[in-house]
């Protein structure tokens, strides 16, 4: 089996599903506008600029969710989906995932985003394996905590090491794709890495080693 693997945002998505849940939740008055938007742009730039403390970020990101019981939460991920997160489809994308199923490549889609959020996407988008961070939930209910290491920079490699022992794969011949330096760790583990619409840092690495660099905006 090879692998082809995918980050979400601004890679398969052109722009930030977990950034863009935090704007819809803002506009929707889920949470308090001024102090919730600040907050969520100054962890998306620490993102960009790699000094994203995940674990300070998720304590901030999940606690909306475990404000809400399941069924309100559901209601409006519907809405997001529909709002946020059908306008940053791209075609290209569509049709880099149609090659690597024609190749008979399984398509993984691997993101810090956490599942509740990014679970849905990945069905829209057909991939059917997903490895995301996942919000603690307890008698159907989330606590606002995380179960498990974040799917984050290093934290990428550990979780796809756990699920490749699990199923007794390996990464012979695998792809990853993504647009961020914070995924160097397993970028530089895999055969067939490619840099999409990539940062600045990450370029600049992707030219040095020689690894393709591509566009799926447009």
């Amino acid at each position: 089996m090879t692998l082809a693997l995918f980050d979400l945002d601004n890679t398969l998505l052109a722009g930030d599903s977990d950034h863009a849940w935090g704007e819809f939740l803002v506009e929707e008055a889920i949470v308090d506008a001024g102090e919730y938007q600040r907050a969520n742009d100054r962890f998306y730039q620490e993102y960009l600029n790699g000094e994203l403390d995940i674990m300070r970020y998720l304590n901030f990101a999940l606690q909306p969710l475990a404000r809400h019981d399941m069924n309100e939460l559901l209601l409006w991920r519907d809405q997001f989906l529909e709002q946020k997160i059908r306008p940053m489809l791209q075609r290209k994308a569509t049709d880099l995932l149609d090659y690597h199923r024609e190749q008979r490549h399984t398509l993984m889609i691997i993101t810090a985003t956490n599942r509740f959020v990014t679970e849905p996407i990945a069905e829209l988008l057909g991939v059917e394996h997903l490895i995301a961070t996942e919000p603690e939930l307890v008698n159907g209910r989330f606590t606002g905590g995380i179960a498990g290491i974040p799917s984050f920079q290093n934290g990428k490699v550990e979780r796809l090491d756990d699920w490749l022992a699990s199923t007794g794969e390996s990464l012979e011949g695998a792809w990853f794709y993504s647009d961020s330096h914070n995924d160097l760790p397993l970028l530089r583990q895999v055969d067939h890495p490619v840099a999409v619409d990539p940062d600045p840092n990450l370029e600049a690495v992707a030219r040095e080693n020689g690894w393709p660099v591509m566009s799926l905006r447009g």
